[in-house]
């Protein structure tokens, strides 16, 4: 939250509990004394959302955007929990059965959150659901609700939250984002070690293969393309949802809080995280576009909408081009890197969690070669990162042996293809040696399609 700037012109905690204590020092009935605090909620709710928004048409920085309205819903919360807790609810010496704790999840928990997405939260109790954090819990979900907030939420112990991360994917990925909010912040500190040692160790294997089976069945579900005419920009192949993958694996596998600290760690490159930076901003930004235009949760970019938003993105007629041909072409080239970065990465954390499952068997035994490549695991590969870079025709050869051999190749060697397209120049392709291997591909006798588009 250290990225945003004048917080308090978003919203002013201190001032709006202040407001708030001083209706309950007044003589007024229950009701009345309730519809005075939920306008001063709605009022700094509604402020606050505009005073986003008026920065994002001014600055166009989605990144900002979702990071400010994650602030203000915090601040929100915040001051609701403190009311329900001191005044309403109070008890001098709680037990720990009286704890609770309020917790982000899903987007919102990695501090992302779009103008018009739900609020994901985890109303977190010890062991026992005791009648004062039923009390809370309600207190907090009926103000929440008549303050007009869309909400996702769940009450659960520690060890239900262990039990259900070990038994449902999607509530152990909501577990593994899970950030705290407020309240009894030991009971978060607790369930992040148990999720750690109990759900996370030992486990990386299962967890990857179920992000990647998850990730294909949504984009067989979305037509299995990128370039579809009314593309999903949050679910469809290269949209949000895959750069989220490769963020939960990320972190399951490497325990990183952000994907730029692969980089240090080698699993990516500093151009390959800028990449991903520069994607997940360009599609934080057209979402908001989207959402602030369509004033609904839309992650579709129909016919009628697209003109509009890249008239918004600045996106005008040029050359013989309209603005949004240029906004569309544009899409389409972000969803391509998209996909490029998770089906590269994802097949590299699938390797890395292969070999830890292999640590103890001595792979060297087994390994041979096939037109000059190793094979590492029943698969073609490299002998050294480099290669590409010394013999850039290698990165052709490599395809024509994976598809005579019928030998898949390793996502370490796709890797390095992917880092060195830039090879790939007029030279080589008036190299009568690179067009000989390129014409045997594409007139093999085996069915090419699958060779051409992995090359794609």
């Amino acid at each position: 939250m250290s990225i945003l700037k004048n917080r308090r012109k978003i919203i002013n905690r201190q001032g709006l509990q202040l407001a708030i204590e001083e209706v309950y020092g007044l003589d007024l009935p229950n009701n009345k004394r309730r519809l005075e605090w939920l306008k001063l909620y709605k009022d700094a709710l509604t402020k606050g959302y505009d005073e986003v928004e008026r920065r994002f048409m001014e600055d166009q920085n989605g990144a900002l955007a979702v990071a400010g309205n994650s602030f203000l819903v915090d601040q929100l919360l915040r001051v609701v929990y403190d009311i329900a807790a001191t005044y309403l609810y109070p008890a001098a010496n709680p037990t720990k059965s009286e704890f609770l704790c309020v917790v982000a999840v899903g987007g919102y928990g990695r501090g992302e959150l779009a103008p018009q997405s739900d609020v994901d939260l985890l109303f977190l109790y010890d062991y026992k659901l005791s009648p004062r954090v039923e009390q809370l819990v309600e207190e907090m979900l009926y103000t929440l609700w008549d303050i007009g907030l869309k909400l996702g939420q769940s009450t659960r112990s520690i060890d239900d939250c262990i039990r259900l991360s070990k038994q449902d994917d999607t509530i152990c990925t909501s577990i593994l984002e899970a950030r705290y909010i407020w309240g009894e912040k030991p009971l978060y500190t607790e369930l992040r070690k148990k999720f750690t040692k109990q759900v996370v160790e030992g486990n990386d294997r299962r967890f990857l293969e179920s992000k990647l089976q998850e990730r294909d069945n949504r984009h067989q579900n979305m037509g299995d393309s990128r370039y579809v005419l009314e593309p999903n920009i949050k679910d469809g192949k290269g949209g949000l949802r895959d750069l989220h993958t490769l963020y939960w694996v990320a972190k399951f596998l490497y325990r990183v809080h952000d994907i730029s600290e692969l980089v240090p760690q080698g699993k990516l490159t500093k151009k390959e995280s800028g990449t991903f930076a520069k994607a997940q901003q360009f599609l934080w930004t057209l979402r908001c576009h989207l959402h602030y235009l369509s004033k609904r949760p839309e992650e579709r970019l129909t016919f009628d909408v697209q003109p509009e938003l890249a008239r918004r993105m600045g996106y005008t007629d040029h050359a013989g081009t309209l603005g949004v041909e240029r906004f569309m072409k544009h899409y389409f080239l972000i969803a391509k890197e998209v996909g490029d970065l998770t089906r590269i990465f994802c097949a590299a954390f699938e390797a890395n969690a292969q070999r830890r499952k292999l640590l103890n068997l001595s792979l060297k035994v087994f390994r041979k070669e096939i037109d000059g490549f190793p094979v590492d695991g029943g698969r073609l590969t490299i002998d050294s990162p480099k290669r590409f870079q010394a013999t850039p025709i290698d990165m052709l050869r490599i395809f024509l042996a994976s598809q005579e051999s019928g030998l898949e190749i390793h996502p370490n060697a796709m890797q390095a293809v992917t880092r060195h397209l830039s090879r790939i120049n007029n030279k080589l392709r008036a190299d009568f040696e690179a067009n000989r291997v390129f014409r045997k591909i594409l007139c093999s006798v085996d069915d090419p399609e699958i060779n051409l588009r992995q090359m794609r």
